[in-house]
């Protein structure tokens, strides 16, 4: 009969998924090339194509960080507490996706300023308000799960030393002071 292992199915999805998630992000680096190219060729105008291509590049870099991220959860097989993960991923890729979300709405701003369509201003500056509570919202977290991060690195401190009272010690030829 074939032994199922779980983690290891896991690590093959999570790979799966951050390999997509690459794939998708060096494509959009492509598109973001693109867009600079038709700006320089006069086939766009300039500004508006490097605006477009920066916006593109910041959607692909919060992509690649979410590649990074499913890579770090599901890819590896390290044990770290869930809290101290968390306090390292979620911040770089709620930032970018803030980031995204602010420079969409200014865009929107620009955009509807020029076209003189001051009645749609209502859904960027929309936008603007929903990256600002995000961004409070991860503060908050961060302020919050600092103390619970504190209580995670003593409780891992405090396994390691638990496991490492109840091994056995072992002699340089790899038996127990018991077997000696």
């Amino acid at each position: 009969m074939m032994y199922f292992n779980i983690s290891t199915f896991r690590q093959f999805i999570g790979l799966g998924f951050s390999i997509i998630f690459f794939l998708f992000s060096l494509s959009l680096a492509g598109l973001t090339l693109q867009e600079i190219w038709h700006g320089l060729t006069g086939t766009e105008n300039l500004i508006g194509a490097f605006v477009k291509a920066i916006n593109i590049a910041v959607i692909a870099l919060a992509i690649f960080e979410l590649g990074l991220v499913v890579n770090k959860e599901y890819g590896e097989t390290e044990d770290d507490h869930i809290l101290i993960v968390l306090r390292r991923t979620v911040p770089r890729f709620v930032s970018i996706v803030c980031i995204a979300l602010v420079l969409e709405g200014l865009l929107l701003v620009i955009k509807y300023s020029q076209l003189e369509l001051a009645g749609n201003l209502y859904y960027p500056v929309a936008i603007i308000i929903a990256a600002s509570l995000l961004l409070m919202s991860l503060g908050v977290f961060l302020r919050f799960s600092n103390q619970s991060e504190e209580e995670a690195y003593e409780h891992a401190a405090h396994d390691l030393s638990a496991q490492a009272s109840h091994a056995p010690i072992r002699s340089a030829r790899g038996k127990t002071l018991q077997e000696i």
